[in-house]
């Protein structure tokens, strides 16, 4: 038994996919196959049922699964210290964000880490579904950390750490029949057509929630992967928008507060719960607490 073998064996275990494993670990399907054989061979046991359709953990690669991970992240430790010890801090930091996200520079952030810790190597992707995607990639291991817009509720197995919260608002066109009020309630938005993001997004799921609870089911009109685009879309007439009050003012559009409920976006850092997290991502962590901006210069 060696860590490769183990490494493969928790990726296929995460996937359940042998050709998902293999496309993870930038490697192919035979060289996954033939070291889960090897370790099985090892072993002298069954660590997944194939079938045609299916992969699963057998019993005993259920029991295997968080030895083979603690293994793992016992021997990322030891290399690390010995690493830091000779050259400074080492390693790897896979780092998930939504697209455009602009409460944190992301690009000044890692800039500031580079410079910093030059010998780590980040890898940056986005998720086309939102939080609730890269919240799943934290927990199947395809992502050290993620940044995201989600409840606590909805972010089971993560360790959160949040960054910054800001309250909701409606943005009407200037010329609509609410435009002039104070505050707007969910109950004034009945019958009206939305724009928001797609299903998936954080602030996207708060809302839909909201509207449920009120017991008003809502026509969203336009759906958009990019919270920067609403206002262009209220402002032609296409719908109405509830947002994170996250940008500046745009001109032919009234954002007004939405009173009547308590409703808030929270952007989180997450990483997998029960797991610490890696030197590298505690140090990326920590640089991350400082570098919020403040809400109205997101974007």
């Amino acid at each position: 038994m060696d860590s490769r073998q183990l490494e493969y064996f928790v990726a296929v275990a995460e996937e359940l996919s042998f050709t998902r494993a293999a496309q993870r670990l930038f490697t192919v399907q035979s060289t996954v196959s033939a070291a889960i054989r090897g370790l099985e061979t090892d072993l002298k046991t069954t660590l997944f049922d194939r079938s045609t359709r299916r992969v699963s953990l057998s019993p005993a690669g259920q029991a295997l699964l968080p030895e083979a991970k603690a293994a793992l992240e016992a021997l990322d430790r030891a290399r690390a210290v010995v690493e830091e010890a000779s050259t400074g801090l080492r390693g790897s930091v896979r780092i998930g964000t939504m697209t455009r996200l602009g409460l944190v520079d992301l690009a000044d952030l890692l800039g500031a880490f580079y410079q910093r810790y030059p010998l780590v190597d980040v890898q940056v992707t986005t998720s086309q579904t939102g939080s609730t995607g890269l919240a799943d990639d934290v927990r199947r291991g395809r992502l050290d950390l993620a940044l995201v817009g989600s409840n606590r509720e909805d972010l089971v197995g993560l360790e959160p750490r949040e960054l910054a919260s800001v309250r909701f608002v409606v943005m009407v066109p200037a010329t609509h029949r609410l435009a002039g009020r104070a505050g707007v309630r969910l109950e004034d938005l009945k019958g009206e057509r939305f724009v928001d993001m797609l299903p998936g997004f954080g602030n996207r799921t708060n809302v839909d929630r909201a509207f449920e609870a009120a017991g008003m089911p809502r026509r969203v009109q336009v759906e958009v992967p990019d919270l920067t685009t609403v206002p262009e879309y209220v402002r032609a007439g296409l719908g109405v928008a509830v947002v994170p009050d996250l940008g500046p003012e745009h001109p032919g559009i009234a954002r007004l507060p939405l009173t009547g409920i308590e409703l808030t976006w929270t952007l989180s850092a997450v990483t997998l719960r029960g797991r610490p997290p890696s030197r590298a991502v505690a140090a990326l962590l920590d640089l991350m607490a400082d570098s919020v901006r403040p809400a109205g210069t997101a974007y």
